[in-house]
């Protein structure tokens, strides 16, 4: 199968190469999926686990890429729950072969099954990006109806849908990105946003609620911001300051096959519209991993025409 693969973790996205590579296994409680959409995170080149398995034994060559939307092709021993030629879509696991790659093998209770009426690029933008945007805000955040949250990234992956998830849930929204990102930000429902390369964060005021996924110098202002016993909620790194009377929480996304299932019917019903930026062929995904900082929504690899499965 052509996959995309990394060698060197010091050529960075350079060292992105598109390869032939044996068909993966299923291991016990695995399906085999054909993927016909992949999303990716432009970070995951530093991830630890992208070079090597839980047990610190180099994996290279790697495929990165750790969401998908596809069609199952094969069950792993003991696999229930899904059906072969079933339409499904999940995140895959962050120390295994990932989702860049004509077929990946993942865990069954990742993955969630996938309505005929969503396309698989949409449907690819939502494992990762959707899953996290809902922990972060409910789960960890304890957002809940009439409180402030900022949210940073506004017209992202992840922050694009945190908006949407917010403003239904009845917070009022400050969105902030960059200059372009604008109009994005205030379409999903955000009614304020700040423009982190001109304007000051603390026209925000105070908030209850900081959703961080940038890190850095605008994670330690937005701290400052939180107002006693509000949250500040990051996916970045672990906070380094904690707000006054109040939390400040660094996670990772888990699976979580009914929460999948949930946010793919907000898509069927109109409630949720992931944003999907760029859509390019798996031979382009070392110039989509170089882009995809500076581009709108999600970046999806489009890997095969769902014609393929007849």
């Amino acid at each position: 199968m052509r996959a995309i693969t990394v060698r060197d973790r010091d050529a960075g996205v350079g060292g992105l190469s598109l390869t032939d590579m044996p068909y993966p296994h299923a291991a016990e409680n695995d399906v085999i999926v054909r993927v016909h959409a992949a999303g990716f995170t432009p970070g995951e080149l530093d991830w630890p686990t992208t070079w090597s398995d839980r047990a610190g034994r180099d994996r290279t060559p790697s495929i990165p890429g750790h969401e998908l939307s596809g069609v199952v092709v094969e069950l792993g021993y003991g696999t229930t729950g899904l059906t072969v030629g079933q339409r499904v879509f999940g995140p895959t696991d962050w120390a295994r072969d990932g989702s860049l790659a004509e077929y990946t093998a993942v865990e069954a209770r990742n993955l969630a099954p996938l309505a005929a009426d969503i396309d698989h690029t949409v449907a690819a933008a939502l494992p990762i990006s959707g899953l996290t945007a809902w922990q972060g805000l409910f789960d960890h955040g304890h957002l809940t109806t009439g409180q402030t949250i900022l949210v940073h990234g506004a017209a992202g992956g992840v922050g694009s849908i945190a908006v949407q998830l917010a403003r239904e849930a009845g917070a009022r929204v400050i969105g902030t990105g960059r200059a372009g990102d604008r109009e994005v930000a205030l379409s999903l429902g955000a009614q304020t946003f700040l423009d982190l390369d001109a304007d000051d964060l603390r026209h925000a005021g105070e908030v209850d609620v900081v959703f961080d996924v940038i890190g850095g110098d605008i994670l330690a202002r937005s701290t400052e911001l939180v107002r006693p016993g509000g949250t500040v909620v990051t996916i970045t790194m672990p906070p380094t300051a904690q707000p006054k009377d109040g939390r400040a929480v660094f996670f990772v996304v888990e699976p979580d096959r009914a929460r999948l299932a949930d946010l793919a019917e907000r898509v069927r019903d109109g409630r949720l519209k992931p944003v999907v930026g760029a859509v390019r062929p798996l031979s382009e995904t070392a110039s989509a991993f170089a882009r995809d900082r500076r581009a709108p929504g999600k970046t999806i690899i489009r890997v095969a025409d769902e014609s393929l499965d007849g």
